[in-house]
């Protein structure tokens, strides 16, 4: 391979026989000065940066690191109850090696053609040391819009999925980079690997909430501090209860104290946190039977209390759980 137009053409470019992966709305993709789509709609959009080191480990499988890169965005589109268009890709390499190439890009299109996706354009250079990536996303949606600051009093806030997984997984691999991981704690990161490498965006379930939610995120950085935002924008408090919460099924043998670590602060999540009112309940079990997805009722919305926190967990004695940390902080921490 000679350098970097090479790269594109092979890795992440379509031939005319894939076109029709572009879909509808795209005019012109990987192939000029600027991409070109169109919609009748209005237009949502959002970027992310994986840094290595940073983000991801320097040995992560690039099949599931092609994977997470597009997802970690098509969740925040999910988060407004958007449908994809298209994405762009940033790449910055300190080398070309092909295999690692390869193996990222079918990571990369085959989530991008499950959600009908398509890459458009973007850009690659050359980095001095680590790998960077850079998606950006575009999606259509149309109001009513899916926001954090709706929250009412009286909602009942729930989560999709299960929680934890995926912080557990990453503390082993902390771990693991200084010591041996013992059969138990192998076979768990064995079980819970894929929550961290391979998050599923909720799109369909967030388009499906625009007539039943009030305030919808996903959860990125931690239950905590995501729901913490809705709370804050919306002027409320949030009740959460401890024994409500959908924990992993992996995680169950582990201590008290790692869990709930793991659940209420862990990052990587994926999984959309929304409000909604009471009267909604039952058609959200119904959506969730209808699409296959958990969908768990885990605290209440209630007026502000002078002096409280956004959010007040309780255990299963009603004790208040006090959580030194809440999520995760891109300028303190990293892999």
């Amino acid at each position: 391979m000679r350098g970097e137009f090479d790269l594109i053409r092979q890795y992440f470019s379509r031939t005319a026989g894939e076109s029709v992966s572009l879909g509808t709305g795209v005019v012109l993709g990987v192939a000029d000065d600027c991409a070109i789509f169109s919609s009748h709609h209005q237009i949502a959009t959002s970027k992310d940066l994986l840094v290595e080191g940073q983000h991801f480990f320097s040995d992560v499988d690039p099949f599931t690191l092609g994977h997470k890169a597009l997802a970690v965005n098509l969740s925040d589109l999910a988060a407004m109850g958007a449908s994809p268009i298209a994405c762009l890709l940033g790449l910055a390499l300190p080398r070309i090696d092909e295999q690692w190439l390869s193996a990222f890009s079918k990571g990369f299109y085959q989530l991008s053609d499950k959600y009908h996706c398509p890459l458009i354009g973007g850009d690659t250079t050359k980095s001095a040391h680590d790998i960077v990536i850079s998606v950006t996303v575009f999606g259509e949606v149309s109001p009513p819009y899916l926001m954090r600051n709706r929250a009412k009093v009286g909602d009942i806030i729930w989560v999709s999925g299960a929680l934890g997984a995926a912080h557990t997984a990453l503390m082993l691999l902390f771990k693991s980079k200084e010591q041996a991981l013992s059969p138990q704690e192998s076979l768990l990161l064995a079980h819970t690997r894929q929550a961290l490498e391979c998050p599923e965006p909720r799109i369909m379930l967030g388009q499906s909430l625009k007539s039943l939610a009030n305030a919808v995120i996903d959860i990125s950085d931690g239950l905590l501090q995501d729901l913490g935002h809705i709370m804050e924008q919306s002027h409320v408090h949030a009740y959460l209860y401890e024994e409500k919460l959908p924990i992993a099924e992996a995680l169950r043998s582990l201590p008290t104290t790692e869990v709930r670590e793991a659940v209420l602060s862990g990052g990587d999540v994926y999984e959309l946190c929304f409000t909604a009112p009471a009267k909604f309940s039952e058609d959200i079990g119904i959506l969730a039977k209808h699409l296959g997805i958990p969908l768990t009722a885990i605290g209440e919305v209630v007026q502000v209390s002078k002096g409280e926190p956004t959010i007040t967990v309780f255990d299963r004695f009603h004790h208040k759980v006090k959580m030194m940390k809440k999520g995760f902080d891109h300028f303190a921490s990293s892999v």
